[in-house]
């Protein structure tokens, strides 16, 4: 095991002008992973150096922050049951890798509390929806970002949830981690063009996700316009007006590997349409996991 001092020497000569040396030196330190990065950080500020060589330390942290996250990220995708926070919070670190997740957390359990205290035993599924709307979008004043809505920063969790402003993606996100955890019935929906949620009948809860249809939701709700209620026929429609054939998996809840793959390909057009060819090449390297 590589000790302090040795990450420190290793790191000294990251400047050595033989291109050879330098190319070992930085294999050795990128096959250290992310423990190296506080030290990589501290030689950069606090040691004279020419801008070459800046460069080189800044290129290996932000090699290493991406390879860790992508390793990261593959493990989530191959876990039976991911976590769509932890999911989205690994989208988030490649473009902030430095990102701090509490802030994020501490919101959504916050936003969670204070759903949890209005909601009473024999209230409705309807009422219930009202609930969550009134603290949601309210309370904490969460909306779509109409203005910029292909914005990237309308997908990051830390943007949205500093910000409080979303694409219909994101906020659906938040809408199912807020409620998800108190046991209730709501699911994204993989709806073309406009991501969206839907409640089920509570008798048909205990269905493996896998195996819930249409039939077994009772209404559909849209984050983006602060949780307006609708039902089947208005899908049919909308499917209609894109001159797009109905599917089943249009209409029925869908997993959370779906949902942060749609994050990713959201990011990916989102970064094309802003002419940011080397994030979206980014994306696309992600989304491989996904396939």
């Amino acid at each position: 095991m590589i000790n302090d001092q040795e990450i420190k020497a290793l790191i000294s000569l990251l400047d050595d002008p033989d291109e050879f040396i330098y190319t070992e030196v930085r294999n050795k330190i990128m096959s250290l992973g992310d423990a190296t990065i506080p030290f990589l950080e501290e030689y950069w500020e606090n040691h004279p150096m020419n801008h070459e060589s800046q460069e080189r330390i800044e290129d290996l942290i932000q090699q290493i922050q991406f390879d860790t996250t992508y390793s990261n990220l593959e493990n989530w995708v191959n876990k039976e049951n991911p976590d769509l926070l932890r999911g989205a919070i690994l989208i988030n670190q490649f473009q902030y890798p430095d990102m701090d997740p509490k802030a994020v957390v501490d919101l959504i359990d916050k936003i969670k509390r204070d759903i949890w205290l209005e909601i009473t035993p024999n209230l409705t599924s309807f009422e219930i929806i009202k609930v969550i709307n009134k603290v949601l979008f309210d309370t904490y004043g969460f909306s779509g970002n109409k203005k910029n809505y292909h914005s990237p920063h309308s997908s990051f969790l830390s943007n949205v949830t500093e910000t409080k402003k979303g694409n219909p993606l994101s906020l659906a996100i938040i809408y199912l981690l807020v409620t998800q955890d108190l046991g209730l019935p709501i699911f994204g929906v993989n709806l073309p063009s406009h991501f969206v949620l839907c409640y089920l009948d509570e008798l048909n809860t205990n269905i493996h996700l896998t195996e819930m249809e249409s039939e077994d939701v009772l209404i559909y709700i849209n984050p983006f316009s602060k949780g307006t209620l609708f039902d089947k026929n208005e899908i049919d429609s909308f499917l209609e007006q894109l001159k797009i054939p109905k599917k089943e998996e249009f209409y029925s809840p869908c997993s959370n590997i779906d949902i942060i793959k749609r994050m990713v390909n959201n990011l990916i057009f989102s970064y094309e349409k802003l002419g940011y060819n080397d994030k979206a090449d980014v994306m696309r390297k992600i989304l491989r996991l996904f396939n």
